[in-house]
């Protein structure tokens, strides 16, 4: 592996990985073994990057905040919250099950938007500002249906997604070996060319957006529309 570019600078950047596995720690996961590659180039490039297992927490159903505030016992979401958005970069991991994202891909998202009403000093969403990448692993077609459903997801809520931000890697369709399995996969050129593409156009982009101070607000200030603004609509 090539050494790191010296003439670009990372290391105040923060990503968060979020792997939607169904499998709960401490058991093997695929798609964290081909999300580990993204991570692995973003720390040697200076990015601190925190992972998240969702399933190793109780996420309650719901789009509100705080389910707990909505009849649920228990309620990790908030605290997982805060270090979503504690992060310049987020990238989703899914494997896909009959063709789609896993159901506790479906759950993480859903949180995501409970979220969405919430503005930041600019009248934007709190997303604003952030970058977003999407990791699929699986036995069977549908790695592309599900990078176009979480970049629609994620681009609605307001994280900005840089060109070809998605990696995936599919086996022979059907029960068999998934990634890593006895090293499958993990000289696969395409998968580990748009790892790669992936994980640098994610820094880039987000370097961009930090040294810009975000996105501008003007037309997109819901506060100052709830005032009256318009910026130039008829």
């Amino acid at each position: 592996m090539s050494e790191p570019r010296t003439d670009h600078r990372f290391d105040d950047l923060r990503a968060v990985f979020v792997n939607c596995t169904l499998s709960p720690s401490p058991a093997e996961s695929h798609t964290q073994r081909l999300m580990d590659r993204s991570i692995a180039l973003m720390r040697r490039n200076g990015v601190s990057v925190d992972v998240i297992r969702a399933v190793d927490h109780v996420i309650a159903p719901g789009v509100m905040p705080d389910m707990t505030e909505h009849g649920a016992d228990r309620d990790d979401w908030p605290a997982l919250q805060e270090r979503i958005l504690a992060a310049d970069i987020l990238v989703i991991g899914t494997p896909i099950w009959l063709g789609d994202k896993s159901s506790v891909c479906a759950q993480v998202v859903e949180r995501l938007y409970s979220y969405s009403g919430e503005l930041n000093d600019r009248g934007q969403s709190v997303y604003y500002g952030r970058v977003a990448g999407v990791v699929v692993t699986g036995n069977e077609d549908g790695a592309k249906h599900c990078a176009m459903n979480l970049h629609f997801s994620l681009a609605h809520l307001g994280y900005t997604i840089p060109p070809q931000s998605d990696t995936g890697w599919l086996g022979e369709i059907g029960p068999g070996p998934s990634y890593g399995d006895d090293g499958i996969g993990l000289d696969h050129d395409f998968t580990n060319r748009n790892t790669t593409i992936m994980t640098w156009n994610l820094m880039h982009l987000a370097r961009i957006l930090t040294d810009a101070g975000g996105i501008p607000n003007h037309g997109n200030d819901r506060n100052a529309w709830a005032d009256g603004e318009r910026f130039g609509y008829e």
